[in-house]
C-alpha cells in the first residue's frame, strides 16, 4: 500500500492530530480530507492530503473544498445569531413577527429559538416534494408556512434535516433583504476571509471534491434511524430519507445541487474553512477586528436549548444549543455521537465533517473529507482528530460525555 503524502503542518505539541490524520488514510479508509485546529487564534494545524477525485486521480490540495452537508446548520445558525446580536431579532421572538405567512397551521406559537434548536415541529413535509423542490426557495417556505407541524412548537424536538435551511433561513432573508448565502458571503466568509460558501460562485466548482458514498450493505446494522426510515413508512426518518428532492443523493455531486442555496445540507468549504468560521467564537465573539456577537449572544450560542433521550428524527439522545449540536456521547448505547468539550458547540455534517468553536480552551476545529462514513453523525476518522486535538491541550480527560478539565 502506498503511503499518502501528508500536507501542511502541525505545531510540535498537536504532533498528535498529524497522526491520527495520517493513521486515517492508513487504517480507516479515508481517500481526500482536510483538518485544521486554531488555539486562542492561532492556527496551529492545517493539514490536507489523498485523492480529492477518484476519477481522475487528481489531489486534494491546499485549496481543495468539498460538500460538508450539515456542517452548514451552524453557518445558517451563525447568521441568525449575528442579527441577533445586531437586535434586529432575539430568541424569544414570534416567528410570525418576521414571517407572518408561517403562523399558519397551528404553528402562532413558534420562537425564533424553537426555528434554532429543531423544536418547531416542521423536520420533513408530508406531501412530495416537486421535482428539485429544493432548489427553488420560494416554493420549499410557502409550503413550511403552509405545513401543520408534527407537534405543538416547542413540546419536544426532532432535528430539522432539510428544513432548518428554511425556518432559519428565511428570517435572515427577511431581516436582511439578502439571500442566505448572500448574506453568509457579506457578513461572515467575506470579512473572516474563508473559503466557505452556500450556494457556490461557478469559477470555484473545479475545485470542488465530488462526495463518496457508503452504500449500505446487506448484514450492515441498522442504526435507528435507518431502521425506523426504511421501514415505518410516513414516519419522520422515512420523509426524510425519501422527501428530499434528491440532493441527498445524487444533487450533490451537481452543479445544480453547488449552486443551490440549502442552508441546512450545501454548504462547501474546508477544515479551515470550517475551522475559521467559529474561530471568533473561540475568542469572545471577535477575530481579526471583525465583531460578530456580543458576550450575550454568545453565552446563549452555547447553552443547551433542548435534550432529548429519542430524537423524533434521528431516533437517538440529542442535545441542542441555538442552532448548534452540543458533545453527544451515545458510546453505552454502541451508537454514533460527536464527543466535543462541554462548553463547545458546532455541526456534525453526514458522513463525518465537523466543525466547532470551545470557548472554555479557545479551540476551534474543522475536518472535512470526501469518502462518507456511516450515519449523519460522527465516525472513528474525526472523532479520532477531535480527540487528538484535546490531548494536545494537557489536563483534560472526557467525563460526563464530553471533554472538560481534568478534576
Amino acid at each position: 500500500m502506498t503511503e499518502t503524502k501528508i500536507h501542511g503542518q502541525a505545531s510540535d505539541r498537536f504532533a498528535g492530530v498529524r497522526d491520527v490524520f495520517a493513521r486515517n488514510f492508513a487504517e480507516n479508509g479515508e481517500v481526500g480530507a482536510s483538518v485544521c485546529v486554531t488555539l486562542n487564534g492561532e492556527t496551529v494545524v492545517d493539514l490536507w492530503g489523498g485523492v480529492a477525485d477518484q476519477t481522475t486521480g487528481a489531489a486534494w490540495g491546499e485549496d481543495t473544498v468539498s460538500v460538508v452537508f450539515s456542517c452548514t446548520k451552524g453557518a445558517t445558525a451563525i447568521c441568525a445569531h449575528t442579527l441577533i446580536s445586531q437586535g434586529k431579532f432575539d430568541l424569544a421572538t414570534p416567528v410570525g413577527d418576521i414571517w407572518p405567512e408561517f403562523a399558519a397551521g397551528n404553528k402562532a406559537e413558534a420562537t425564533v429559538r424553537m426555528m434554532l434548536d429543531h423544536s418547531v415541529g416542521v423536520p420533513v413535509l408530508r406531501e412530495k416534494l416537486k421535482h428539485n423542490g429544493t432548489y427553488d426557495w420560494d416554493y420549499m417556505c410557502e409550503r413550511l408556512a403552509a405545513e401543520e407541524p408534527f407537534w405543538r412548537p416547542g413540546d419536544r424536538n426532532g432535528y430539522h434535516g432539510l428544513t432548518f435551511g428554511w425556518t432559519v433561513g428565511e428570517l435572515v432573508r427577511r431581516t436582511t433583504g439578502k439571500s442566505l448565502g448572500t448574506y453568509f458571503q457579506d457578513a461572515i466568509a467575506g470579512p473572516l476571509g474563508i473559503d466557505f460558501w452556500i450556494g457556490l460562485p461557478e469559477e470555484i466548482e473545479p475545485r470542488v471534491a465530488p462526495m463518496i458514498f457508503r452504500r449500505h450493505e446487506p448484514g450492515d446494522a441498522q442504526p435507528p434511524f435507518l431502521k425506523v426510515g426504511l421501514n415505518e413508512p410516513g414516519s419522520i426518518p422515512h420523509l426524510f430519507l425519501f422527501n428530499s428532492g434528491g440532493f441527498l443523493s445524487k444533487g450533490c455531486n451537481t452543479r445544480e445541487g453547488h449552486m443551490a442555496e440549502l442552508g441546512g445540507a450545501s454548504g462547501i468549504t474546508n477544515g479551515r474553512g470550517l475551522a475559521g468560521m467559529y474561530r471568533p467564537f473561540a475568542n469572545g465573539g471577535s477575530w481579526d477586528g471583525v465583531d460578530l456577537v456580543d458576550a450575550g449572544t454568545l453565552a446563549d450560542m452555547e447553552a443547551i436549548s433542548v435534550a432529548t433521550g429519542r430524537d423524533a428524527t434521528l431516533q437517538i439522545p440529542t442535545r441542542f444549543a441555538p442552532g448548534f449540536m452540543k458533545s453527544m456521547d451515545n458510546r453505552a448505547l454502541g451508537i454514533e455521537g460527536a464527543i466535543m468539550g462541554r462548553r463547545a458547540f458546532g455541526h456534525v455534517g453526514a458522513g463525518g465533517s465537523l466543525g466547532f468553536a470551545d470557548p472554555e480552551t479557545g479551540l476551534s476545529f474543522g475536518y472535512s473529507m470526501n469518502r462518507m462514513g456511516e450515519g449523519l453523525l460522527l465516525n472513528e476518522r474525526g472523532q479520532g482528530l477531535v480527540d487528538a486535538a484535546y490531548d494536545a491541550l494537557g489536563g483534560m480527560e472526557q467525563a460526563g460525555g464530553a471533554w472538560r478539565p481534568a478534576a
